[in-house]
């Protein structure tokens, strides 16, 4: 049963992503691609993504991890619904967060570098 909520949580999010792709927003594809762009832009300073992106990675890592073996083993199904809030959380917050750091880069190509003078 607790496959199914965490398989039920990302079919969900994949969803609301391939439906902002037909809608014409970013596709999947670009939102996948767009991921390696963000970390580099957010370890340059140009992006102001490093929270969310440290949210994320810690979410990700939550799910992943070991630990999180324990409250699945003592309480069964509950334990298991912790990790579908995380994971629907995490599928939300990267659709969200590529969605965001896509338009930046849009509108960041459209200006013009330089120094404003007084």
């Amino acid at each position: 049963m607790g496959k199914t909520l965490k398989r039920t949580a990302a079919f969900t999010a994949l969803a609301r992503a391939l439906a902002a792709g037909a809608r014409g927003g970013p596709s999947l594809g670009e939102r996948l691609l767009a991921l390696p762009r963000m970390m580099r832009a957010t370890a340059r300073g140009e992006y102001d993504g490093g929270l969310r992106l440290a949210m994320m990675a810690a979410a990700t890592a939550y799910v992943v991890s070991p630990i999180d073996v324990v409250p699945e083993l003592f309480l069964a199904v509950l334990g298991l619904v912790d990790d579908a809030v995380m994971v629907t959380w995490l599928a939300g917050s990267v659709l969200s967060e590529t969605e965001r750091f896509l338009e930046w880069e849009a509108r960041r190509s459209s200006v013009i570098p330089g120094h404003v003078t007084p």
